[in-house]
């Protein structure tokens, strides 16, 4: 419970793009993302509260497969399952639950086991003149300590930029794509 008080205190309180917070041996990293997109709130909720377009913001490079979701529209409670790549032929399971949903506004995934020690992201949606203002707070911790620390600040931290880069560009072309299209 302490735990989870204090990575929900984190992703309250921050405000940069990527941070270690190092405290009893265990860093708290945190990933901050916004967007603007050009669309309405009801195009915006209805395309990332869809579980199954995940696999559109996914870049094939990194590996990724949703493997159960039973539902096709977000609620809290659900459940949904994948498999990632984190090496060539070695595929993590990972499990996640929708703990939190404001309809139109936010909803939260938790890692409920998976590769990471503590996994908390917070989608939320804001219109704006210019459409919605879409931001993502990941706040992570890496499992093993002292190794999994290093093999953030070597490998996981990178990564997580380039899928968090990878998805801005791939939500950009979907949301000018349907912009387009609807005029």
């Amino acid at each position: 419970m302490e735990k989870l008080q204090a990575v929900s205190t984190l992703q309250q309180q921050s405000s940069t793009k990527i941070f270690a917070n190092t405290t009893s041996n265990m860093s708290i990293y945190h990933l901050h993302r916004e967007q603007q997109l050009k669309c309405t709130i009801d195009e915006a909720w209805e395309f990332f509260s869809t579980p199954r377009n995940l696999d559109k913001l996914t870049p094939k490079s990194v590996g990724f497969k949703i493997t159960h979701c039973a539902s096709e529209l977000m609620h809290k409670g659900q459940i949904i399952s994948y498999k990632v790549k984190v090496a060539p032929l070695i595929w993590l399971s990972w499990l996640t639950e929708i703990s939190h949903v404001e309809h139109q506004r936010k909803f939260v995934d938790n890692q409920l086991s998976g590769p990471y020690k503590v996994w908390h992201h917070t989608h939320s949606f804001t219109e704006n003149a210019d459409g919605v203002m879409m931001s993502d707070d990941v706040v992570y911790v890496m499992p093993f300590g002292i190794i999994g620390n290093f093999v953030n600040s070597l490998l996981v931290r990178r990564q997580l930029n380039h899928i968090f880069d990878e998805r801005a560009r791939l939500v950009g072309d979907i949301f000018t794509s349907k912009s387009a299209s609807s005029t």
